[in-house]
């Protein structure tokens, strides 16, 4: 199970990696260019897509970094939680602006982000502590 939960941990972190450099360097413009079936980005300021990659950057740090260097693991779980809030919103933006398809990307980032936090929070916890 620990393995399972690093290899989603990893992709899970490749993903929002890519998606947080993406709107912190790119101007909206360019973005919405790399990307063009993404077009959650008319509905939002320049200055909230820089928030969302910094959120993500973040979220990519509290996934990786406390169990790399053994400092407060509860951290993981916690970004997890963190990232399942924020990909809810995604797909909450997704099916207003009925991009279905898009959306079923979102819900799957979704559930591997509330696997990892169930698995860091209960059986395969950092450090022997457990909520359940």
């Amino acid at each position: 199970m620990n393995v399972i939960l690093w290899i989603v941990t990893g992709l899970l972190s490749l993903a929002c990696l890519g998606g947080g450099i993406a709107a912190l360097v790119l101007p909206k413009e360019r973005f919405r260019a790399v990307h063009p079936n993404w077009h959650y980005v008319d509905d939002f300021s320049p200055g909230f897509l820089k928030v969302l990659g910094i959120i993500k950057l973040l979220a990519v740090a509290g996934l990786l970094l406390p169990p790399i260097l053994d400092v407060a693991p509860v951290l993981v779980p916690m970004a997890a939680s963190g990232l399942v809030l924020l990909m809810t919103g995604a797909v909450t933006v997704r099916i207003v602006r009925k991009e279905w398809s898009i959306a079923l990307g979102d819900l799957l980032f979704l559930g591997m982000a509330a696997f990892v936090a169930w698995g860091r929070f209960g059986p395969e916890s950092f450090g022997g502590w457990s909520c359940g």
